[in-house]
Parts: structure tokens; sequence; C-alpha cells
């Protein structure tokens, strides 16, 4: 059964921390509050950045899935990720519209990325009009081999979602999205490189010539 990205978009989104508003913890741990501080500092100057990741995705009822690839974010809300075999896929956002690129349907799904933003309080971070301490409820979780795991709820309802971070310098070294079915979506972020330049054709997306374009239908007002 081929996977279908819409599960992962949100939890890709909530990665590009380096996009969201200057945070202000409102919490009585001072632990929580000096990991998010080190995350808001360490990414509020981050203007773009480059890695590899490895993607696992475990489905109840299903055997585990795993792919690889890279992905490229520059801002405000230009991104593009590469999913390597054996499910190839072409994710990427003009900062305008998102394209998804399904080589084996030969589909192109377009979506303003308003629109996709508005399917995720986590995705709202993509462009930096989110407010973590309004949209979540955050906990701290374990610290083990330099990484330091926090653990974000949605206020409005949604999926959980858990982020490990490098304990030295913030950087989000992976996250879990965890549904509500019991389904999981884990990536891991490698050789990660911060502030560097890239042309806005990175972020240009071609049709495919004779490739299917499908127009994301409009969510209710």
């Amino acid at each position: 059964m081929r996977t279908s990205s819409s599960a992962i978009i949100p939890a890709i989104l909530v990665a590009i921390v380096a996009a969201m508003p200057a945070y202000a913890a409102h919490d009585s741990n001072p632990n929580l509050k000096h990991v998010l501080d080190g995350i808001q500092r360490r990414y509020q100057d981050t203007q773009s950045f480059s890695a590899s990741f490895s993607e696992e995705l475990s489905t109840v009822g299903a055997a585990k899935r795993e792919r690889s690839g890279a992905v490229y974010f520059m801002k405000p809300g230009k991104m593009r990720w590469n999913f390597e075999s054996p499910d190839t896929e072409t994710i990427v956002s003009d900062g305008t519209t998102m394209y998804n690129y399904d080589p084996d349907l030969d589909q192109v799904i377009e979506t303003p990325l308003q629109q996709a933003l508005a399917s995720s309080s986590a995705a709202a971070f993509l462009l930096g009009v989110g407010q973590l301490e309004h949209d979540f409820s955050a906990t701290l979780g374990p610290a083990t081999a330099g990484a330091q795991q926090v653990t974000l709820v949605p206020k409005a309802g949604g999926n959980q979602i858990e982020l490990t971070v490098d304990s030295t310098n913030y950087d989000i070294k992976g996250l879990t999205l965890k549904d509500q079915l019991g389904n999981t979506t884990a990536i891991t972020f490698s050789d990660i490189k911060r502030n560097t330049p890239f042309s806005d054709s990175m972020f240009a997306f071609k049709v495919p010539q004779g490739a299917d374009i499908v127009t994301a239908p409009s969510r209710p007002q």
C-alpha cells in the first residue's frame, strides 16, 4: 500500500520551527522554559537549512516502512522534500503553493500553502503565524545521550508531536508524530546545515510533462 504524505505533512512542517515567532514560556518548569528558549535562540536567526533524513512509518496492522531523502528550507515558507526509494516522492513549496508529486501515479497535487497550513496548528509555524505557547501544551521528556525530548500536544486537538533536540545546540535531531489511531511517523535528521544560501530555483516546481494535475478542494469557510 502506497504511503500518502497527507499524514506526514503536519509532522514535516512542525520540524521547521526556524520560522516560529518569539517564544515566551509561561510554565512553572524552569527546565522546560530553558529548553524551549534554547530552541528559539537557535532558530530565530536561521534563514535556511538543509539536512538528510530517514523516515519510519508504523501503521496499525501493516508492516513497518522506511525511506530516506533530503530536505531544504528557506524562509518564508519555501521548502523541498526529496523522498527516495522505495517510494519516491517530491514535495515542494514556493511560498505560495505546495506541490506533491508522485512519480508512480504520475500525478501532481497542488494546494494553496495557506490552505495546507490551515490543516494543522503545527503547520502555521512554517510562515511564522503561530504561537507555540498558545497552540500547544509542552512537556519535557527524558534526556539521553546528549539529546532532550519535548512533547507537544495541540490544545485544539490533533496529533501529538515528540521533538528530539540536541542538548548542546538545540538542533532538531528528530520528531515523531502519533495519531489517534496509534499510527506513528518518525523522522530523524542528520548532516544539518544552517544558513546555506539557496537559489529561488530550488523551490520552483515544474510539472513533469504528461503528469496529471489535481487541485486540492477548497476547505469550507
